[in-house]
């Protein structure tokens, strides 16, 4: 077994190999695995490839038994951290689990005769074939899994082995899915990853789908816009479907029923971004880059929802909404009320005269302070990343007021630094030299990259001239 040192160095450079040359070792890996190969860490070789993975056009994997299982329900496997089971959405660490329990407890033999035969096709190179088998196994192991937690009696003895009750309940989910396996091959086959947009045509064709669904099974049928909703590039778009099927555009009478399953889930993605944000302190160390994220995801999410449902203040997901926008809102009014001070922070200033009404101009006595640097880096660039997204998130006016602060600053700043590179020598002109380089920097994430070369243009210019006299 490889020690947790050389793991990390390997998925590392796993992680930066060229995608051409990552695909070509996925295939060979997953083949060296079906094909029973040991002396291979396969596990740990996907996993540090997988980066690589996620950011690649189209990857043709190779179809192995388990994957062929998890096909029907791949689009609500889910890697975040939960407390509790969210429905339309099973952990990815339940797949492996609940795999386990039918190979090993429920239906030993059907699994491993399930396995050798595709193992045979793709061998074979019977693609066609090993689907056909996968379909076949799917019915058998959704009645597996549905005579074998009936009741709360049986899915209590089968926590242990499931871990909780979470993954008692992705089991179930799991089987559901499964037991309409076929029809959600159509639909992945109707709807490419990443769908641009939901448009008419797509509608009447989830319509039609969600209707055999609930003739094969009734309590599958509120996944067909989740489904839909994990494919589209606009996730909210999602929601036309149960608006179509319930003939109604409030969302008191959509939240109400089963189909207000993906508006549930999306008013839970926005509920985790606005936790992250309201737990966020302006005094701790700031990732603008993440809480930029999670303000950007937040608006998104909230603008589109309510584009497409006629939200109602006495609704239960209006009532939400406007609760998640409140808390956002008055968050992220104290970052922007806390980001011109910290930029300041970072570039002192001294008086001219002995007058309280004499003007400042940079202190560059000593060398720049690296922490103020970085966190006045870190407010710069989240008031600048906010600012697309802080009107959708309540925040609007003080972001514009935050940015103005800062531009003003940063203009007369840098007028006055670019005098002093001019102007000082030694030591002096060292530290002016650290602080025009910060300077630079916030400027092209306030202003523009135009703007940042531009006045690192001009200092070089005064460093010349300084050079020359």
């Amino acid at each position: 077994m490889m020690d947790q040192a050389k793991i990390k160095v390997l998925t590392a450079f796993l992680g930066q190999l060229p995608e051409s040359l990552a695909l070509r070792l996925v295939k060979a890996i997953e083949v060296d695995r079906l094909a029973g190969g040991s002396a291979l860490p396969h596990d740990v070789i996907l996993e540090g490839i997988r980066p690589v993975l996620r950011k690649a056009q189209s990857v043709e994997r190779t179809p192995s038994p388990l994957r062929l299982f998890t096909r029907p329900f791949e689009d609500l496997l889910s890697v975040f951290p939960r407390k509790e089971k969210q429905k339309g959405s099973i952990a990815r660490h339940s797949l492996k689990v609940v795999w386990s329990w039918l190979a090993t407890t429920v239906i030993p033999d059907a699994v491993a005769a399930y396995e050798s035969a595709v193992k045979a096709a793709v061998f074979g190179y019977r693609n066609e074939e090993a689907m056909a088998v996968a379909a076949e196994f799917w019915k058998t192991a959704a009645a597996a899994i549905q005579a074998a937690l009936p009741d709360d009696k049986a899915r209590k003895a089968a926590r242990p082995v499931l871990g909780d009750e979470a993954g008692v309940a992705d089991a179930i989910e799991i089987a559901q899915l499964l037991s309409v396996g076929p029809l959600i091959i159509e639909l992945q086959a109707e709807m490419p990853r990443n769908l641009p947009a939901l448009t008419d045509e797509y509608i009447w064709k989830l319509r039609k789908i969600y209707e055999r669904v609930t003739e094969m099974n009734a309590d599958a049928a509120p996944y067909v816009a989740v489904l839909a909703m994990n494919r589209l590039a606009r996730p909210w778009e999602a929601l036309r479907l149960p608006l179509l099927v319930a003939r109604q555009t409030q969302d008191t009478l959509i939240a109400s029923t089963d189909m207000g399953l993906a508006g549930e889930i999306l008013l839970n993605e926005m509920d985790m971004h606005a936790t992250f944000i309201r737990n966020a302190r302006p005094q701790a160390p700031l990732d603008s880059d993440t809480m930029a994220q999670h303000v950007s995801r937040f608006a998104e999410l909230s603008t589109g929802i309510v584009k497409e449902v006629e939200m109602r203040r006495d609704g239960r997901w209006g009532q939400r909404l406007m609760k998640d926008r409140a808390a956002i809102g008055g968050a992220m009014d104290g970052f922007m009320e806390r980001a011109p001070r910290e930029v300041l922070a970072a570039l002192p200033t001294q008086k001219t005269g002995n007058y309280a009404s004499s003007p400042r101009v940079p202190d560059v006595s000593r060398p720049l302070d690296p922490e103020k640097a970085k966190r006045a880096l870190e407010f710069a660039k989240l008031v600048a990343r906010c600012k697309s997204c802080a009107a959708n998130a309540c925040f609007g006016a003080k972001q514009k007021d935050a940015e103005d602060e800062i531009i003003q600053a940063l203009r007369s700043y840098s007028e006055d630094l670019v005098k002093e590179l001019r102007a000082s020598e030694g030591a002096r002109r060292a530290n002016a030299e650290q602080f025009f380089d910060v300077l630079v920097e916030m400027t092209t994430l306030v202003f523009s990259s135009e703007e940042g070369e531009f006045l690192r243009r001009r200092g070089r210019a005064a460093l010349g001239t300084a050079v020359a006299a």
